[in-house]
């Protein structure tokens, strides 16, 4: 049993070229967003209903729409849709790269994050590209991948971020494990006066400064490699945790002079 989310929404390609693709493995469902949910990092929806429709795409398939965030439909699709715990859950094929901040910003990658949180093997996967993409060469990336994960499990919590350059399938150099490479974003939202004459801004005018670092996403990507990235749900930075020990004796002698004043 594979299930399939993203945060491009039901109508993405690269939603139905990776169906196409996991189709020739095993049992598939699909559950994403109704409309297109990009950067929506790991949010859920608590402030309203979640409704989840029956929908058929362009193969004449059923697949599930929801109307809340790739968290969400990772959810609903482990827990409730899905007849039984999901071999294998991806996001993707995400339209765009997904590297170094894009980690944190990423819908897609929520879907793979939540579903490692509920112990499942999951990854997500994202093509270098917005225009005329080259879907089959990531659903035969993703096809390779997911063939593997089923026969080695991933440790609990872990979870992959793949990345294939937009390329045909013959010009790809290769395969690469990275680690979280240099992106980031700069710049100032841009200030706009709508019609009332009231001032708004619009993010997504900020551009990408990246270093293109070997070994890392950013810079095996551009080199025309397949990057994939472990990541892991532990956010703790085990390196400062007995540097700081330090601090309990001194907010107790701290805390202690206070009750005394």
């Amino acid at each position: 049993m594979i299930l399939l989310s993203n945060d491009d929404g039901i109508h993405a390609k690269g939603l139905l070229h990776l169906k196409r693709a996991m189709k020739r493995i095993g049992d598939v469902i699909v559950v994403a967003p109704e409309r297109p949910r990009s950067s929506s990092s790991h949010a859920i929806t608590l402030h309203k209903p979640l409704r989840v429709f029956e929908w058929e795409d362009p193969d004449g398939d059923t697949i599930y729409a929801c109307n809340g965030m790739p968290a969400d439909c990772a959810i609903l699709g482990i827990r409730v849709l899905c007849p039984r715990k999901p071999d294998l859950v991806i996001g993707g094929i995400n339209d765009g790269p997904n590297l170094g901040d894009d980690i944190i910003y990423s819908g897609t990658l929520a879907v793979a994050r939540e579903a490692a949180l509920e112990g499942c093997c999951a990854f997500a996967i994202s093509i270098d590209g917005f225009e005329s993409n080259e879907y089959e060469s990531a659903a035969l990336v993703a096809d390779w991948l997911a063939r593997q994960l089923l026969k080695t499990q991933l440790p609990r919590g872990v979870f992959l971020n793949v990345n294939v350059p937009n390329l045909p399938f013959e010009q790809i150099k290769g395969l690469k494990i990275t680690r979280k490479g240099f992106k980031h974003y700069v710049g100032e939202p841009e200030k706009r006066v709508d019609p009332q004459g009231w001032i708004y801004f619009w993010r997504g005018s900020e551009r990408p400064v990246s270093e293109f670092l070997p070994d890392t996403d950013v810079g095996e990507l551009a080199k025309g490699f397949v990057s994939i990235t472990p990541l892991h749900t532990d956010n703790t930075f085990n390196e400062l945790v007995d540097k700081l020990q330090w601090w309990e004796q001194e907010f107790t002698k701290s805390f202690q002079a206070v009750k005394k004043r």
